[in-house]
């Protein structure tokens, strides 16, 4: 399917809704948003141009056709998470130009990395440490950890067409799986993250903030990381159960980086500083995004960073454009009543279901519903709002319907070889068949599922969230 054939899908999914006519209780400007919030997601998903142009194209048709004044359309570039989400992409520019990060998982591998497993845990420790500082799943996933793993497979003679399954297919899949983790971990560690907590913010009129995200997310990611590894060195081990040369290509590695450097130790001291602000926000009430936007200030006064890095970080901005878009019109598909609407509709077919098997249900929907999604920003946009706040009327607690959705929209990402942005780089690698990634990582979702909605609840409960 050629570009000029998506895009004139996208035209036609947006057209539809556009004529249909306008259900009762609904007002028209609010449909004819929805019709363009629907083909902007289309065009997401599709992508016959990229996202960032499709979200300036649906913003230019939302003023021109009059369905929002420019101010209104424009708003979303004004809220406060889209620039922390940029912050966090500046900040993950000084871990990989000071090669910090790279420093820190060859560290981890030259102390505890004589055993395949213990490889398996140092990527999911890897993720743990990079997660609240790359926003990006995929330039944590791909551009710092990938490389590694990819030196490891090819240190003991495994490529995907020579013994694949050596250590190679193994040390693949297991940070891909942990990568998926992370990012429900960390409220930073994937673009879409604070989008939900704007989100919930919105629909529900309840506040996640950084700490409270991790804080909930701990037990059940700790759990995850310890239990997934072990699961997959079970299920799919590797040949390779030894890896004593595993430490000494890690040596080699830090003896070619050599000593700490100043951008280093000024990183890790900003690093250190941020967390623990971040983490006692509900203390200070100092706001997570001013906390981001120091640390950058800061990266730039110590030359860490440079101006010039600023504006090459391509990601940032393109981030800003399409996520600071999305926000706006979505920001008044809740204000013109369509969400509401939407779930009261959805709950009024939901009549004598109990809360618990709507909460399964809705979950299970939401969580399944992305094998057709190659996109988590994507999926979150079409399906958080509308499906959160459907639980909340058919009476889940907030915050229980909130985080449970928050969580699996990072979760999902196990299921296929295109959920997220760091798959296609990982099964790409050639070290995993298609039919076996689907298999596992259909397993993965159930464990995951057991893990965060069966004990992750207690937890929250224990925290008072419900």
């Amino acid at each position: 399917m050629n570009n000029m054939v998506r895009g004139l899908i996208v035209l036609a999914i947006g057209a539809v809704i556009w004529f249909i006519p306008v259900p009762d209780g609904v007002k028209l400007e609010a449909w004819r948003l929805l019709a363009i919030f629907v083909a902007t997601i289309a065009g997401f998903i599709l992508q016959p141009l990229p996202i960032g142009a499709i979200a300036i194209i649906a913003v230019s048709v939302t003023i021109l056709l009059g369905v929002l004044k420019p101010g209104e359309a424009l708003s979303g570039f004004s809220n406060a998470t889209i620039w922390l989400i940029v912050s966090a992409f500046l900040f993950s520019r000084g871990f990989i130009k000071t090669g910090f990060g790279r420093r820190i998982a060859y560290m981890l591998i030259r102390k505890f990395g004589d055993r395949t497993l213990k490889l398996g845990y140092i990527l999911a420790a890897c993720e743990f440490i990079f997660g609240p500082f790359t926003p990006s799943n995929t330039a944590r996933g791909g551009g710092i950890i990938y490389p590694i793993v990819r030196s490891l497979a090819t240190a003991f003679q495994s490529e995907p067409d020579h013994s694949p399954r050596r250590i190679g297919a193994y040390l693949m899949f297991t940070e891909y799986q942990m990568n998926c983790i992370s990012s429900a971990l960390f409220m930073t560690a994937m673009t879409g993250n604070p989008l939900i907590a704007q989100f919930a913010s919105k629909t529900l009129n309840i506040e996640i903030s950084w700490g409270l995200w991790t804080l909930a997310a701990i037990i059940p990611a700790l759990l995850s990381m310890l239990v997934i590894p072990y699961y997959l060195y079970k299920v799919y081990p590797p040949v390779v159960t030894h890896t004593p040369e595993a430490r000494t290509l890690a040596e080699a590695e830090l003896k070619a980086i050599g000593p700490l450097t100043r951008g280093e130790k000024v990183l890790a001291a900003i690093f250190v500083c941020a967390l623990l602000l971040w983490s006692t926000s509900s203390y200070t009430k100092i706001d997570a995004t001013a906390v981001a936007l120091l640390a950058v200030s800061v990266m730039m006064i110590t030359k860490v960073i440079s101006w010039n890095d600023v504006l090459e970080e391509k990601g940032a901005w393109d981030t800003f454009v399409w996520m600071g878009s999305l926000v706006g019109l979505a920001t008044f598909l809740e204000k013109l009543g369509l969400i509401s609407w939407f779930a009261k509709s959805v709950s009024a077919g939901l009549v004598g279901i109990s809360a618990a098997p709507a909460f399964l249900l809705i979950l299970g929907l939401y969580m399944y519903s992305h094998y057709g999604f190659a996109s988590m920003v994507g999926h979150i946009v079409a399906l958080y709002s509308a499906l959160v706040a459907v639980m909340v009327l058919a009476g889940v607690p907030p915050y229980l319907a909130a985080l449970s959705m928050a969580y699996a929209s990072s979760l999902c990402g196990s299921l296929t070889h295109y959920a997220a942005g760091p798959a296609p780089i990982y099964f790409g690698s050639g070290y995993i068949k298609q039919h076996t990634w689907w298999k596992l990582g259909f397993y993965i979702s159930i464990i995951n599922l057991v893990i965060w909605i069966g004990i992750g609840p207690i937890w929250w409960k224990v925290l008072g969230l419900w």
